[in-house]
Order: C-alpha cells, then structure tokens, then sequence
C-alpha cells in the first residue's frame, strides 16, 4: 500500500521512516527514528528527486509506481551519493531503464564507484546555474561542494520556488504524519535536532556553508524539501539564519556548557560547585555533561550552541582521560571557533592535563582561554574557593550579563 503525500499539485513526498535504527551511520543516536525524503514530480516530464536508504525499499518502490500513476520515470536527479539517498539507483535503472540521471561530473564519478551499469550512457551533465524544463516547471542547479560531499549540489524549481536541498537544512528524526514544519511546535520539538543533525553531519564545514547561503539568499524561497527531516515552510527563514549562525560558528546564546570526566567524583564535585556559583552570579541555563556517560554528538551540539564552555578533567596516564580527550578531538576534528574556554584540571601527583587540553584547542580560530583556569589535586579543598571564584568572576565578565 501506497504512502504519498501531496506538497504542490503534482508533486508527491515518496520517502520513509525509520525507526527501529539505533545508530545513524553507525555513529549518531537517533531515538526518535531516521527520515529518508524522496520526491517525485509528475509533469509533462516526470523527475524523480533522489532514491532513500535500501531499509525503505519496498515502500520506496510502492509510492514511486502510485506518483507516477502509470506513467515511465524521464528523469532523476541526483543531489547526493551517499548511500541513505542513493542507495536504488541501480534499482530505479532497472525498472526504467530509459531515464535519464541528472548529476554532476562528480557524482557521476561516484555511480561508477557504487554500482555497475553504464552509468554515462544515461547521464545529463549540469554545471552551476544550468537548468532542466520538464512542462510546466524548470529547474535551476547550484553546486554545493563539501555540503557534506564534494559532488553535493541543490536544485531550485522556479514556479512554486522550492529549494531541494540535499542533505543541507535536514534533521535527525522520523516523520510521524505531520509533513510540514508548520504542523508541528518545530521550534520546541525539532530545533535542537536540527542542530545536532547540522553540527555533527556538516559542522565541519562552516565555509561552504556560507557560500551555500549567498545562493540561496538571490532565491525567493518558499519552501526547503531537504533529504531529512520536516519540509520547511513556517520557519525557513528563521532556518537559514541558524545555518547562517552555525556555519559561521557565532553562538546563539551567551551561556555556559560545562562538559567533564571525572573518576572518583573529585572533578564533578568541582564542578559541581562551580555550576552553582555561576548561577548564584545570574547565569541561566547553564548546561552541564558527563563525557563518560553523554553522547558526543550532544554535547558538540550545545557548544556550537553557547558561548562559554568549560572543560574540566583528570590527569589520566600522563594525560588527557580518555573520554575528555576524545571529544576533544571530535571538537577540534569539527571546526568550532569564536568560543571562550575555561580549563578545570585534576591531577593526584602530576596535574599535567591542563596544558595538553589547551594545546589541543589553541589551533581553533577565535578561541579566547579565560584566565585563570584551576588546578586541583585529587579534591577541592575549602583554601581553594578563592582559586574557584576568580575563575566564576572571568567567565561572568566575559558573558557581559
């Protein structure tokens, strides 16, 4: 049984969810499920927008026969080759094998490494700013490198301005009924999963982002059909000055995330403490994370989010404990900039932590060390307070509150 879902006259959402997935891409959780988004345009051509992970292909392959109400697939367009978009490619070939692949040289590269058919018999080549007319409808194309693929590029359709996004203004999270942004509270509910699914798919590469959005800001856009997650209709605006914020790695809020590991509880305790001196001091929402028990793909989220982050940890065989050390490297391996750090480190009988956590951050563009940090030995002792609230007077003075 069929599951499309109109968008405009005759175009259909034909994409599925996923829920029972634990790890997207083996890597991120996902409790709230996985969307893969395909569309399917019914013109005077017919032009299929991207295929979906191969879990969903029996539904796939039912919404895609009921879009196209009897008629043959003319075209394809290829956004993006990972695998949760592209994976019935050869698939979609096989049943129509008249269609037409609409990519990039780039992408086409990339058919030939993931399947084996005669990929250049079937192609149309587009370059940036080229377009398709399939009736009653045209379609303009812009590449989109490094978001997050080099072979990446969006289309835009003129007539009702829609932007097809590819993987840029997706979210984590199944679609459950509501299609549209506007039928949900996307704000309260689907935000900070946008961010997530943002900070750790494409944080890296802030820089195209930014050359992504000057496209787009010459656009009159209506409505953003990404490869995951929600439409966007209700909030596309306020969408677009978040990637403009994320990918320029400016903070959104002036606020603290504390992120640690701690053995035997001394670090925690620390800061512990030092949490609720800052908020003693007016510091609201302060956001505090356990490295050995939060996911790491939570804790990037909220400090591409903040303007402050703390880092405190234990000296652990002559360096950074693992947990801590790990995510720094995540940190730095995704490009965050233009935040101010403070470094909390504990050390038994050789507190060397500290500097090894410093030099590991100081390659971040902007990054700003708030002095001074603190060095405790095992546990915070009461001849430390002081110590703890110089470090609380730097980070509250640097807030501007």
């Amino acid at each position: 049984m069929n599951n499309i879902r109109e968008i405009k006259e005759n175009l259909y959402y034909i994409g599925c969810s996923d829920r029972r997935l634990a790890l997207f891409e083996s890597a991120y959780p996902v409790p709230d499920g996985m969307s893969y988004n395909s569309y399917l345009l019914n013109d005077e051509k017919t032009v299929l927008f991207d295929t979906v992970d191969k879990h969903c292909s029996e539904q796939f392959f039912e919404n895609l026969a009921a879009a196209l109400d009897g008629k043959t697939l003319d075209y394809i367009i290829v956004h993006h080759m990972e695998p949760d978009h592209c994976a019935l490619l050869q698939d979609v070939i096989s049943i129509y094998p008249d269609v037409k692949i609409v990519c990039t040289q780039k992408t086409l590269n990339m058919i030939k490494q993931f399947f084996d058919f005669d990929a250049e018999s079937r192609v149309m080549l587009v370059k940036e700013g080229e377009s398709l007319n399939t009736g009653k409808h045209e379609f303009v194309f812009y590449m989109a490198p490094m978001v997050h693929w080099p072979e990446v590029m969006v289309s835009y359709e003129k007539t009702n301005k829609i932007l097809f996004s590819a993987d840029a203004f997706g979210s984590f999270g199944a679609i459950n009924g509501n299609l549209f942004d506007d039928e949900v509270n996307w704000k309260r509910d689907y935000l900070d999963e946008a961010r997530r699914y943002y900070t750790n798919i494409v944080g890296k590469y802030g820089l195209q982002v930014q050359m992504l959005l000057k496209k787009v800001a010459g656009l009159e856009v209506n409505i953003i059909c990404p490869l995951h997650g929600l439409i966007i209709k209700e909030n596309k605006d306020f969408f677009i000055e978040k990637y403009n914020k994320w990918s320029s790695y400016t903070p959104e809020e002036r606020g603290v995330v504390i992120a640690y590991s701690s053995v035997y509880g001394g670090t925690e305790n620390a800061l512990n403490i030092l949490a609720g001196m800052l908020a003693d001091r007016g510091v609201k929402d302060i956001k505090m994370y356990d490295l050995s028990y939060t996911h790491y793909s939570k804790v990037l989220s909220e400090c591409f989010k903040y303007s402050n982050l703390v880092f405190g940890t234990t000296t652990y065989n002559g360096g950074i404990f693992e947990s801590m050390q790990n995510f720094l490297h995540i940190l730095t391996d995704h490009n965050l900039q233009n935040r101010k750090i403070s470094l909390i480190e504990n050390g038994s009988w050789a507190p060397v932590c500290g500097g090894q956590m410093k030099k590991l951050l100081e390659g971040l563009k902007g990054t700003e060390f708030l002095e001074p940090g603190l060095c405790i030995k095992s546990t915070l002792k009461d001849s430390q307070i002081d110590e703890l609230e110089n470090v609380v007077n730097t980070i509250v003075n640097s807030l501007e509150l």
